[in-house]
Formats: C-alpha cells, structure tokens, sequence
C-alpha cells in the first residue's frame, strides 16, 4: 500500500482504504479499482491524497487503531446528532455513549499501535472524522497516562464532542459567540455528561501561556482533559490542512507541534502524545541520508520517528529491494518525504 496525491492517480489502480459517506455508510470500498470517473469524484470532494495497493508487490500493513465497524459507527453516529442539533432537536446522549465505549474498547485492545491518520476525508465527512480522530487520539493519551474508566469516559465524551458549539446555538449571554462556550452550554445541561466533559468544550482552545479563547485562561486553570484535546484538535487539523491551514506531512505537523509547547500547548501533554503517533507512517515514500529511496513499511512502539523502510533504489537509479531497520541504524536518518 502506498500513499499517493490524488493528481498522480491513474485509471486501474486499486483503492487502498474505504472512502465513508456523511452518514458512515461506504461510497468506495478498499480494492476497488478505480475509474475516470471516480477519480474526478474523489477530486471534487476535495480528496488530497489516498492509499493505492499495488498488485503483485509486497503487501504493507496499515495497522488501525480502529476497525472499520467502529469508524462506520461513530461517524454515523455524529452525523445523527450534529443533523438533530441543525434541526434545532435534542441528540442522544445515551447513543454518543455507546459509540463512545465501541472506540474505547478498540483503543484499549490497540494500545500498542501508533496513530496513522489514513482515512479519506471529503467535504462532507470532514467535520465527523475530525471528531473521532480527536477523540481516538485523546482516548489513546489518557490510558497512556493511566486514567481510570471512568476518566477516559469522560475524557473521550468531550473529545468527540468538542466542537459541537459549531452547530449550537448562540450563548445565553451577550459576548458568549465563540463556539466554545456555546459547546459548554449545550453539554452543560446533558445530565447523563460529567460537568467536565462540557469543559473540554469549553477550554480546548485555550492555552497555557494566557492567550488562548474564550476566556485567557492559563496554566493549570485549563483542565487536562482540555490540554489532552487540544493537541489532538491541532495535531489532526495540521495533518489535514483544516480551514486555512495548509496541509503538512505527519513529521512537519510534528514540528509545528514542537514550535507551540508551552505556549499554546502544554508540554508535558505534548510528551505524552508524540509517544502515539507515527512521525512517518507506513505507505509513505523517503529518501534516506544515504541517497537510498524506499517506503516505510512498519513502526517501532517506542520509536515513532525510526520505522522500518522497504529500499526501492538508489536516488536517480535502481536498487534491489531490502528492508532497513532504522532502530537498529543508528547512523542513518530519513532526510526528506517524497510527495
């Protein structure tokens, strides 16, 4: 499986990861072989980039955080409830919750996997990915961090939901726009929720140094639940070119992680979360310090940022194909990601 820019894509190829609908339901399976026409289908959704399996080539394994069952699940299920909240109706707390524990449970049996934001995101599935990336990555810090069940419970509830102040309406009070506060008041009153759930809401983007929003709040005023989230919320909008934002590799978005530590993010947050992802994810083509060119294949645990790469030339040659373990070579770095 290899990662490819959707204006490099070519008729014939095969799809390499299940492109979700809206509602959870499938639009393009994994295998599919790919048409004219659905190329430019995934082009108008504003699909950048996919995962193309490539016939006769040594398989690679895109370990998952979450089955396929449980994104089918979540996304239908934040679908449901941010349609019920732009009918102007209640959401179920109780159906959030269930789906919340599906997650949970896949990311308890899947602790040892790192993060690799695969999924194909469109224009209209965007908003509920965004939601369960959070939530998973959020989820996935908390138990590293060793919250209890019922910590990560509350934790992952307002991960999921913390933007839900985007659908909402506005805030009872006059200068309470910010889709933050009106997220606090909508969870606030979920009785099946803890208090500090809608307080995910209400402080991820507030920051450590006083200069976030709503309220410039700072240090440990912001509650770790928020902190945890925060990361995550910038982490998946830096790798997905969110808004305004442009779109960055894995390891560049990393970087920009690193450039905002102890100002717009806590640090010791920030630690713990780079123990979850993976600096480059399998799939993705690099070029070694030796002019090697090859594709990364698999991750070491505890060593997000040495993976094991597939040698597939030389630069401006051919090479016979071999795997370098990069844990076990010291010397030899990866120097840039090929597009």
């Amino acid at each position: 499986m290899k990662l490819v820019d959707i204006d490099n894509l070519e008729p014939g190829q095969l799809l390499g990861r299940t492109l979700f609908s809206e509602n959870g339901t499938v639009l393009l399976s994994a295998g599919v072989q790919l048409t004219v026409f659905m190329i430019s289908t995934l082009r108008r959704l504003g699909v950048p980039m996919v995962y193309i399996s490539e016939p006769g080539a040594p398989e690679i394994q895109l370990d998952e955080v979450l089955s396929e069952q449980t994104k089918q699940a979540v996304i239908s299920q934040m679908s449901a409830t941010f349609n019920a909240l732009r009918s102007g109706k209640e959401f179920s707390a109780r159906a959030i919750s269930l789906s919340v524990d599906q997650l949970m449970d896949d990311v308890l049996r899947n602790q040892n996997v790192l993060v690799q934001l695969s999924d194909i995101r469109t224009a209209d599935n965007a908003l509920y990915l965004h939601s369960m990336n959070v939530c998973m990555m959020a989820t996935m810090v908390g138990a590293n961090m060793g919250f209890n069940m019922l910590q990560l419970k509350e934790l992952a509830i307002g991960a999921l939901l913390h933007d839900i102040g985007k659908l909402g309406a506005t805030g009872p009070e006059e200068g309470r726009t910010h889709h933050a506060w009106r997220g606090f008041e909508l969870l606030k009153l979920k009785r099946e929720y803890s208090l500090l759930t809608a307080h995910v809401a209400f402080q991820h983007h507030e920051a450590p140094d006083g200069s976030g929003e709503p309220r410039g709040i700072s240090g440990e005023e912001i509650h770790a639940y928020a902190k945890i989230t925060a990361v995550a919320n910038i982490y998946d909008n830096l790798v997905h070119g969110a808004g305004e934002l442009p779109r960055l590799q894995p390891h560049e978005a990393i970087e920009r992680l690193h450039a905002l530590s102890d100002t717009t993010l806590d640090r010791e947050i920030l630690i713990e979360f780079l123990k979850i992802v993976s600096v480059y994810p399998n799939g993705v083509s690099v070029r070694l310090s030796n002019r090697l060119i090859g594709i990364v294949v698999a991750q070491h645990r505890g060593l997000p940022g040495r993976p094991i790469v597939r040698v597939i030339a030389r630069e401006g040659e051919s090479s016979a194909a071999r795997e370098l373990d990069l844990a076990r070579l010291p010397t030899l770095f990866i120097e840039a990601v090929i597009n």
